[in-house]
């Protein structure tokens, strides 16, 4: 199975979490479901031209978390997620997004209004986009 997964060589943000945090997202959207037979590790490994020892921490890391289970001599599966958990790790990928937006606003001095008034313009604009 192909994962839609974006790597950007120029982030500052380590590739193992870019990784992690979208095959998180992906699996969280329902855009992959419960139960679907991820590739194997030197397989996406070869896929996003990355090490193999990154994606084995991005596997382990969301099998830690219940998003992923593995079976010995079968492969990585997408587990099932509630959807009270499904609500719980969507929170919490919005929190830390907004989080993150808001500490670089205040890094660059920027006041509670002004941030206010950036986030609401960004989120018309976008949900405009999808009409």
């Amino acid at each position: 199975m192909w994962i839609p997964v974006q790597i950007n060589e120029n982030s500052a943000e380590p590739l193992y979490h870019q990784i992690e945090t979208q095959l998180r997202s992906l699996i969280i959207s329902g855009a992959i479901p419960e139960g679907t037979l991820l590739p194997s590790i030197r397989e996406f490994a070869g896929d996003l031209k990355c090490s193999v020892i990154t994606v084995r921490r991005v596997y382990q890391d969301l099998e830690n978390e219940g998003l992923l289970r593995t079976r010995q001599g079968t492969g990585t599966f997408v587990s099932h997620v509630g959807t009270g958990a499904m609500e719980g790790y969507k929170q919490e990928a919005i929190t830390k997004a907004l989080e993150a937006a808001v500490d670089t606003a205040m890094s660059v001095q920027s006041d509670k209004a002004e941030i206010i008034r950036i986030f609401l313009e960004i989120v018309e604009r976008k949900y405009n986009e999808l009409k």
